[in-house]
């Protein structure tokens, strides 16, 4: 079993866009900040920049998209701030802890795979009470790749010592984690939390809007399809 982290366990874009209102005032640039967030996560993962620098140039750029050069000093204690805001506000779903310890009472391995950048994640995840849950932690940063390449997918199969076509990943990014794990294949599972959204699921998938679908999921349709 497999597992996204943030916004499937933990509402990260909650925390997140309060530290970043702390920052500038509000979070109306909130899509532009994940554009230049997600632009500045990929140069870090191809080795473009380095972890410990990596967020103070990405705030910097972010400011100079809306107008106002900074010194990389400046970003630098701007980001310093708003890490503190977004840690402070990190807190799980009240659907996790129970999904937990039913996968845990079944006896499956359950490991997390999160296209984070750095070790922050991990301390993020002691924070929260997760680490206990997981038998493998898989990081984009640490591994070299980020969901939806297939490596990060079958290196979580490994470290858990089950084939990938046994294996279900849950995530709340239709393309890198549900897509991503059914073509590295697995069981690809989209967690929507805002609920149905009219269109076609993509072929080979499974959705849910909460967690708590999870078991039912896995013990009546998932089981049955692998049979």
């Amino acid at each position: 079993m497999c597992l996204d982290v943030d916004d499937t366990l933990v509402d990260y874009s909650t925390s997140s866009r309060a530290a970043l209102a702390s920052m500038v005032g509000n979070a109306d640039a909130w899509s532009l900040w994940q554009r230049i967030t997600d632009d500045h996560v990929t140069r870090q993962l191809a080795g473009e920049l380095q972890y410990e620098s990596m967020r103070n140039i990405r705030t910097q750029a972010f400011f100079a998209a809306l107008g106002e050069e900074l010194t990389l000093e400046e970003s630098t204690r701007r980001e310093v701030a708003r890490q503190e805001v977004l840690s402070a506000g990190w807190c799980l779903f009240p659907d996790v802890i129970p999904m937990l310890d039913w996968l845990r009472a079944t006896g499956l391995p359950i490991a997390a795979i999160s296209n984070a950048s750095g070790r922050h994640q991990r301390v993020k995840i002691a924070q929260l009470g997760l680490s206990e849950y997981f038998d493998a932690v898989l990081i984009a940063g640490e591994v070299g790749c980020a969901k939806p390449d297939r490596v990060i997918f079958h290196t979580a199969c490994l470290a858990l010592g089950v084939s990938p076509g046994d294996t279900v990943h849950v995530g709340d990014r239709l393309h890198a984690d549900a897509i991503g794990a059914r073509d590295a294949g697995m069981h690809g599972v989209w967690i929507n939390r805002t609920g149905p959204t009219g269109g076609t699921l993509p072929a080979g998938l499974s959705s849910i809007t909460s967690l708590a679908e999870l078991p039912e999921l896995l013990v009546c349709e998932l089981s049955t399809a692998s049979a």
